[in-house]
């Protein structure tokens, strides 16, 4: 085959590329989200094929496992505010039109009125949203599974696929970023859950000192809210604190606001996700904050897998150029 005519085709594969992007483009997330998940799942695939089970049984099994944990995710947490309900409905009830405190001798009335009419209408917008987008959400879950389904049973011809346009000397660049892809995926994946359980255990303690009567739920609250990008249990502990503002607690405001903020919302973030990416995803904890936090802000809830993901095949990138440099200068320095 001719120089032009691979250019050609390499240059059709391209447009055709940004065409089913621009096509697409409701979707890519849900594609992204199950092309990451299958990555993680092909252990697991495996281990039950060397058991004995069927190839396509095997990725039945994998999907169904990948299937059921997201959904039971949504579903737990859906059943925690279904079960607090009345107190959700009774708090928003009692918020005061008005707050009044007093600080240094002084007085001071904050119009809470408008604010929390915005909350209410607000909290009523979100509820007729996702009414509105179950059909939507029923068909992405529709085909998140039958993605993974299909890349884990045809992983090995998608492979192939892919490598089948790269020339042979650079089969190892792509191999690189194939295990590096890997290893880094496995690593957001139990980052997430580990930050996750670590934010529960240390807002359990936290908000039990504070004489919060639900303390239990609001640390399972917190937990959850790991996996919900940009807001993030910080959401809690600024709804908890104007509550207690709201009773005249400023005291109590400021504690839940300064200790909740630095121990619930800050710091297993900044200690357990860190610590945690240099030590799985050989990732230094600067650079995989700079990811998620870029991802987010960039791509929205996608980001915190994209971004340190990004971030990841960059250092690759990097370290190959730097090895193959190094390389041809010691070769033409002897």
């Amino acid at each position: 085959m001719s120089a032009r005519r691979q250019w050609v085709l390499a240059g059709l594969l391209t447009l055709v590329g940004l065409l089913a992007a621009a096509v697409l483009f409701d979707v890519l997330g849900t594609v992204f989200f199950a092309v990451t998940v299958a990555y993680v799942l092909v252990p697991l695939h495996e281990r039950f094929v060397r058991r004995g089970m069927p190839s396509w049984w095997a990725s039945a099994a994998a999907t169904t496992v990948a299937f059921v944990s997201v959904l039971l995710f949504f579903l737990s947490f859906g059943f925690l505010v279904y079960r607090r309900r009345s107190e959700l409905v009774g708090f928003l009830l009692d918020l005061p039109e008005s707050v009044t405190f007093e600080l240094l001798g002084t007085a001071y009335t904050i119009d809470a009125g408008a604010l929390t009419e915005v909350a209410r209408e607000y909290l009523g917008s979100i509820a007729l949203s996702l009414a509105r987008l179950a059909p939507v959400l029923a068909l992405k879950g529709t085909l998140f599974a039958l993605l993974v389904f299909a890349l884990l049973i045809r992983r090995r011809e998608a492979r192939h696929a892919l490598l089948a346009p790269i020339p042979h000397a650079y089969r190892d660049v792509a191999s690189a970023f194939h295990e590096r892809t890997r290893e880094t995926l496995f690593a957001i994946y139990v980052l997430q859950a580990a930050t996750a359980a670590a934010t529960f255990l240390v807002a359990l303690p936290v908000f039990y000192l504070l004489d919060y009567q639900f303390f239990l739920t609001l640390a399972l609250v917190a937990g959850f809210l790991q996996f919900l990008p940009i807001v993030g249990p910080s959401f809690l502990v600024a709804l908890l604190a104007a509550y207690r503002l709201t009773a005249n607690e400023v005291v109590g405001a400021v504690l839940v606001f300064v200790v909740g903020g630095v121990v619930v919302g800050w710091l297993p973030d900044a200690v357990i996700r860190t610590r945690l990416a240099r030590e799985t995803a050989h990732l230094p904890g600067s650079l995989y904050f700079v990811g998620f936090t870029g991802g987010l802000l960039s791509v929205g809830p996608i980001g915190f897998i994209a971004g340190p993901l990004v971030v990841a095949l960059l250092v690759e990138a990097t370290e190959m150029l730097a090895a193959e440099v190094n390389g041809y200068g010691s070769e033409n320095a002897g």
